[in-house]
């Protein structure tokens, strides 16, 4: 995968952890394993350079060097058995052949202990991976992966270290990944001769894209003088100069452990990881001069300025406004690190949010659509850079765009910030504002000289241009070629597709002032019409650099109860399990080909006015280039109406993942679970979402799981469709570009057309359903056009809500409490009330009680959508005791010990939480998925402005205090003599 950008430091934060001590070197924890390092230690080969303690994070970093080789190696030892591992190589080619891509590859492809082909892929079937992948990025390569368990870990181990270092590079594989000259029919040498190969097409698709042509551009010429002025992955028109021998040197002088970083995290022991990259590699190696160091950028003596080209978007609003214009100034040296990290925040308020300056400078001018490319700090490059600029212009407006910026840059250096605005940002990095600014400052001035303007606009013949020229390059190519080198690639052509057909032997394998928040928000324009007289679709056109976005809501009005428990699962499966004519694999790939993910999740949602009233279906979410909708919407079609359930081996695999994502996921989401079992029995609907995304679930799919035949479940899938995935209770909503509705409602309309309706009227399981509709008002002078989207909701007479309380006994050293209260709806006007009380318990209260003082990670207080207030506390050595500090909490709201200014913060804790910016692929949903409407919502903000300090004593009395509302409580975590001995409890 070839990423510009540092995509790896995502990794870290996926990992989960479940921390069961069931061997005995875990019976000390990982940091205090990692304590005991002493500096100039040897260990494996390996010499401890530092050991540092980072009790914040729960981490304890050490920094090693291999003796023998010189590479080094940093590991992060933390609770946590989610164990990631990755080896870096810098890679800094001097041409655009996309040689460290293609390398990327054809490592992958076969390694001198694991011949087989694509072992890679192989394992992602072999084993229990949390995360496995590969990226090639502008001066590095990166492969990574990450696993729970330790024989998982030693196994992918061995295959990543076998491919990095002793990879058998085949010149097949490089055929087949990079690129190689093919006549189009392989089997015919009458066919005329072509340029093929996986990153050939894979980087012709990623230049048919406008801002990613724009972006590379950027770097390439505002860092012109070394790696950075070329393009890593490659440009289709230089890749076919790359010969199989340059990629076999390039791996020579790049893959080395001289020119390694290794890097480990997680609870697995230091020591085995050491051993086995010293034994199984790093000991055959001896040290080299690696040569790849990248040389500081020559500064400018002036500003540059530089034009490209780029293809015509035939969709766009206004076709007269195409251009792309970007101003970006060289910064500072990333290894700089204090000065990288104020930077990237002080980017954050130059172009984050409305409130920002080149917000309100750029985007609210009205002279472009959207930012430019790559817009703020870049800090992928050794020397950072910013940019700002304005896509979607006139030509005409290119100098009126630079202008404005240079205006604002004026403006910044001589205003600064509000002192609000950046407090709110940082919040408690302890970093002073006159230090910020004035790098900042001085690096945007106009005295800057290493400055460049980039302006993209759009050729009519641009693709025309393009697919000539790789003509060119074909024909000269060919031309070259004797007839013994054409008999060869004919001959080549037919062994590398017995290659592929050949089955394998895998068997080798292993803030502001209150007062200056906007008292309105703006309105979202929607369309909704009726297809097929009955089914609502939503419209809401919207800014979205040509990508469609598409949702579906599909009832569970009519779903037997006993199927209810297994519709996670259904969500998470249906589509990965093939669908029409496609298997998984090549379910798969289409998905990956044609869409940014496809993906399918449970949906209960608690009606806005009746906390008894709630909404229950399943979301469908996907999205893809307009070019691909056509595609994506047959993919939903297929999945819809044949979804396929044989592949049982296949199921069981997913779901012992599923299984152990979820189990991995608890120490990370404890509080989550304890507040979802804590509400269980507060409402209607607390009882499903427990079923659904609580421990109940976890629980359900460890037992299936250890099922030794796993028949009986997978064959309620097709029982779970047969009510799910039909028209029969279905709303769809859309959010694309203006110019791309029209086009999409033929698609979404194609599709709600051609899938199955039930062939019988079916009666909803709970006979009380509500018929809601949305309302329809005016926006100003727009109005809602069209009908209303009417949701059937679930009311159950009967319900009465009941205390319980839940003790789930785990292997953790901390617990996760959680209490639970009913409360109000969102249409309630003291809902608003609780909803800024709760931001004033966490900022005033428990932050201090529950962390200073008690030690845990983290606490506090929030109020949901669905009316339930919510205190809970988060790796928390405490328990009972944290129970009592939220009693405490409430004596302290119900006192009124609190000023006008706590009140006014948490206010702007809250707007901060309303006004948080929506991107274009989620405007309207709020409306789609809740039935809340941009009134409801302007209401409810009229209500937290009025908000005031009666109000909040009044609703701590009346709601929150003991003996007025229900409530649950539950905790998870260890042992706890006091609560066996309570019998009100009830232990897990």
């Amino acid at each position: 995968m070839w990423s510009r950008y540092r995509a790896a430091g995502v990794l870290l934060s996926r990992g989960r952890s479940s921390n069961r001590k069931s061997r005995r070197w875990r019976s000390v924890s990982a940091n205090e394993r990692a304590l005991q390092y002493r500096v100039d230690e040897q260990i494996h080969g390996f010499t401890v350079k530092q050991v540092t303690a980072v009790p914040e994070l729960f981490l304890t970093a050490v920094k090693l060097t291999h003796d023998r080789t010189g590479a080094r190696y940093l590991h992060v030892a933390r609770e946590d058995s989610n164990n990631l591992f990755s080896i870096q190589f810098r890679t800094t080619p001097m041409d655009s052949t996309g040689v460290p891509h293609i390398l990327e590859h054809t490592v992958l492809c076969g390694s001198q202990k694991y011949p087989c082909r694509d072992p890679f892929f192989k394992m992602l079937n072999r084993s229990l991976s949390t995360f496995m992948n590969a990226f090639t990025a502008s001066d590095y390569t990166l492969y990574p992966f990450s696993t729970q368990n330790p024989k998982d870990f030693q196994n992918l181990l061995s295959v990543y270290l076998d491919a990095a270092f002793f990879p058998c590079l085949r010149q097949l594989d490089f055929w087949q990944e990079g690129w190689r000259l093919e006549h189009e029919n392989p089997a015919d040498p009458q066919t005329p001769l072509v340029f093929k190969g996986v990153v050939f097409n894979e980087m012709k698709g990623a230049f048919a894209d406008n801002e990613r042509i724009f972006a590379q551009h950027l770097q390439n010429k505002i860092l012109p003088d070394h790696t950075y002025g070329v393009i890593s992955g490659g440009d289709p028109l230089c890749i076919p100069d790359l010969t199989w021998e340059q990629l076999k040197q390039f791996h020579a002088t790049h893959y080395h452990p001289s020119n390694s970083r290794f890097f480990t995290y997680g609870n697995f022991p230091l020591e085995q990881h050491l051993k086995q990259i010293h034994e199984e590699a790093l000991i055959k190696f001896d040290r080299i001069e690696s040569n790849t160091d990248i040389p500081k950028q020559k500064l400018w003596e002036k500003p540059r300025e530089h034009s490209v080209t780029c293809g015509l978007d035939s969709f766009t609003a206004d076709p007269s406004k195409q251009t792309t214009v970007s101003v970006s100034y060289l910064l500072t040296d990333i290894t700089d690190t204090f000065e990288t990290f104020t930077l990237s925040l002080l980017s954050s308020l130059l172009v984050d949010g409305p409130n920002s300056p080149f917000y309100k400078a750029l985007i609210e001018s009205g002279v472009g659509t959207d930012f430019s490319p790559d817009v703020g700090f870049n800090g992928s490059t050794r020397e950072a850079y910013f940019s700002v600029g304005l896509q979607g212009i006139a030509e005409r407006d290119v100098d009126t765009v630079k202008q404005i910026i240079a205006r604002t840059v004026d403006e910044v250096i001589a205003k600064g910030f509000e002192e609000d605005r950046i407090e709110a940002l940082l919040h408690k990095i302890e970093i002073q504002l006159k230090h910020q600014s004035t790098s900042f400052g001085l690096a945007l001035t106009s005295d800057n000289p290493h400055r460049l303007t980039l302006t993209m606009s759009p050729e009519e013949n641009y693709h025309d241009k393009q697919a000539k020229m790789e003509a060119e390059k074909l024909e000269k190519k060919v031309n070259a070629l004797s007839k013994e080198e054409k008999t060869q690639i004919f001959e080549k052509g037919l062994e590398l597709i017995a290659l592929q057909s050949k089955p394998q032997d895998t068997s080798c394998l292993p803030a502001l002032k209150v007062s200056d928040i906007e008292p309105k928000i703006p309105f979202t324009v929607l369309e909704t019409t009726l297809v097929a007289d009955e089914t609502p679709v939503q419209y809401c056109a919207q800014p979205t650099n040509g990508v469609v976005y598409f949702r579906a809501v599909s009832s569970l009005n009519t779903l037997p109860e006993e199927l209810k428990p297994y519709v996670p699962l259904f969500c998470n499966v249906i589509t990965k399990m093939g669908c029409g004519a496609l298997d998984y694999r090549e379910q798969a790939q289409k998905i990956e080909l044609k869409t940014g993910g496809m993906s399918v999740s449970p949906h209960i949602i608690p009606d806005d006015s009746h906390l008894d009233v709630y909404e229950q279906g399943v979301l469908f979410s996907s999205l893809c280039l307009d070019r691909n909708l056509p595609d994506m919407m047959h993919l939903w079609s297929e999945i819809f109406n044949n979804p396929r359930f044989d592949e049982e081996e296949h199921f069981r695999v997913l779901v012992k993942k599923t299984a152990q994502e979820l189990s991995n996921g608890i120490p990370d989401s404890g509080h989550l679970y304890a507040s979802i079992r804590a509400s269980k029995n507060l409402t209607p609907s607390g009882e499903l979402q427990e079923m659904f995304s609580g421990m109940d679930q976890v629980k359900l799919m460890k037992r299936v799981a250890e099922m030794s035949d796993i028949k009986p479940v997978l064959r309620k899938l097709p029982r779970i469709k047969k009510y799910l995935l039909n028209s029969d209770n279905i709303r769809c909503s859309v959010n694309a570009a203006p110019q791309q509705i029209s086009e999409a409602a033929k698609e979404v309309e194609k599709f709600i057309k051609g899938i199955a309706r039930s062939k019988k009227e079916r009666k909803p399981v709970r006979p009380h359903v509500i018929e809601k509709s949305s309302e329809v008002t005016p926006v100003g002078r727009e109005m809602f056009t069209g009908l209303q989207i009417t949701r059937k909701l679930v009311n159950d007479p009967t319900f009465k809500p009941c205390q319980m309380k839940t003790h789930f006994v785990l292997p953790f050293p901390v617990n996760y409490v959680g209490e639970c209260i009913r409360t109000v709806p969102y249409t309630a006007a003291d809902y608003a009330s609780l909803r800024v009380l709760a931001r004033l318990m966490t900022a005033k209260f428990l932050h201090r009680e529950i962390r200073e003082k008690g030690g845990a990670y983290g606490g506090g207080a929030k109020l949901s959508h669905n009316g339930i207030f919510t205190f809970y506390s988060y790796r928390d050595p405490n328990s009972l005791s944290t129970l009592k500090t939220f009693e405490k909490a409430v004596e302290w709201a119900k006192s009124g010990e609190f000023t006008q200014q706590d009140i006014d913060e948490a206010k702007l804790a809250v707007f901060a939480a309303v006004d948080a910016p929506v991107a274009p692929s989620d405007k309207g949903m709020d409306h789609f998925l809740y039935g809340i409407s941009d009134e409801k919502k302007q209401l409810h903000r009229e209500q937290l402005f009025a908000v005031n300090s009666d109000n909040l004593v009044d609703v701590s009395n009346q709601y929150l205090a003991v003996g007025k509302s229900t409530r649950g409580q539950a905790v998870l975590g260890p042992e706890n003599a006091d609560i066996t001995k309570d019998p009100s409890w009830v232990k897990r």
